[in-house]
């Protein structure tokens, strides 16, 4: 009998949903069938559903209320309920075995899939602390799916655990042992991505997946992974999503000297500085005119900041490109992955001319048509353009963790 997943991707304000059908004996190796995919946008706000089929027809597009203010999760539960009665008009009498979800952070400790109890989520809100604008936005739908459907099983994917393989030096962080024992060492984020791409490469490309490759994950949050033979051994995000590259609205890389200088010198608080440097840095603070990147390539050479803004994107890239090539003693490959990476050809252009020192060769023609292989045939480092999918990475979780 056909069964169900749904994997849910969660933000802050927003979902991603796919349904994917299994079938009598599918294992997490099997190709995926997805049924359907959307967003609940907005939750909070002014909620917004939106799916589509796989054939990319659209199902539904719905628009409610917002939740009035009440206890924290409050605002999913109604989001979640329109969902799952959604999903389950769909399905019909196809039996939903388990939703998945993509955690932020799992901490030391939950490095491989696992399934929700009630004690496995009260040690999920304790790791709240390493990711205190991205772990709630995490369990809320948890939370949502275990009042209103305790016996449903929910799957927690990690974004961390596919960098648990990164060598004991690329975790540590240079501060006193105490903060070690605490857990307090780089992680890395966008996991489930990078596994997702890894798992592309061996299909597509072996020799890319057996050799030194950087994947750069850059959308509105951003991070360089460096897989070696398909295993992660180092990545510009550590101990928190803030780390590495500058992203949309957050600083990327920052000495902690800034941090002191707004303590002491200006007297903002914790709070304060978080906003600073989660949501009015990046992309947004350098060109103080947006954070999406089309609105920049629109004013870029107009505005000098705009202009400062996106060199500063592109020369941060090829910075720590350069470290994760001295982590792998080499590189044989770079893929683009997430919003800018697949979409903006521009700024893949201009991080290649960065790197041709390398041995980065751009075919041009193939970059501006969006070709999965945007390198010229002789170029030393093999370039790639490849959608990520962390939803089919969650899936496939789900799937190992209730075999």
């Amino acid at each position: 009998m056909t069964r169900a997943v749904l994997a849910l991707n969660a933000g802050s304000s927003s979902l991603k949903f796919a349904l994917f059908a299994i079938e009598p004996g599918e294992t997490a190796a099997s190709p995926s069938h997805r049924i359907a995919s959307g967003e609940l946008e907005g939750i909070g706000i002014h909620p917004h559903f939106v799916a589509h089929d796989a054939a990319g027809r659209v199902l539904v597009d719905e628009k409610w209320a917002p939740v009035a203010e009440g206890a924290k999760d409050a605002a999913h539960h109604g989001p979640m309920a329109t969902l799952m009665e959604w999903v389950g008009r769909q399905l019909g009498t196809v039996d939903l075995m388990a939703v998945g979800h993509r955690v932020v952070h799992g901490g030391p400790e939950f490095i491989a899939p696992v399934r929700v109890t009630p004690d496995i989520l009260a040690r999920l809100a304790a790791l709240t602390p390493f990711a205190p604008l991205h772990q709630p936005g995490s369990l809320a739908p948890i939370r949502a799916l275990l009042d209103q459907h305790p016996d449903l099983p929910q799957v927690a994917c990690f974004d961390t655990g596919f960098h648990h393989t990164l060598p004991a030096v690329a975790q540590a962080q240079a501060l006193p042992r105490d903060y070690a024992d605490r857990g307090v060492r780089r992680y890395g984020f966008h996991g489930l991505s990078y596994e997702y791409i890894a798992s592309v490469l061996r299909a597509r490309a072996p020799h890319l997946a057996q050799g030194r490759t950087i994947v750069a994950h850059i959308g509105s949050g951003g991070s360089l992974c460096a897989l070696q033979a398909g295993r992660s051994i180092d990545t510009t995000m550590g101990f928190s999503v803030l780390d590495g590259l500058v992203m949309g609205t957050r600083c990327g890389h920052l000495d902690p000297g800034v941090i002191l200088y707004m303590l002491k010198e200006e007297g903002l608080g914790a709070a304060e500085i978080e906003n600073i440097l989660y949501h009015r840095s990046g992309l947004l603070g350098v060109s103080g005119l947006s954070a999406d990147m089309r609105d920049l390539h629109a004013h870029a050479g107009v505005s000098p900041e705009v202009t400062q803004a996106l060199d500063l994107f592109v020369y941060r890239f090829a910075q720590q490109a350069g470290g994760m090539m001295a982590a792998l003693q080499g590189l044989d490959g770079l893929v683009f992955t997430a919003g800018i990476g697949e979409h903006d050809a521009l700024i893949r252009a201009a991080i290649c001319e960065r790197l041709e020192w390398a041995g980065v060769r751009l075919d041009a023609q193939a970059n501006a048509a969006h070709h999965e292989i945007i390198s010229m045939p002789d170029s030393a480092v093999e370039v790639r353009v490849i959608p990520t999918d962390e939803e089919t990475t969650i899936r496939r979780h789900v799937l190992m963790c209730l075999s």
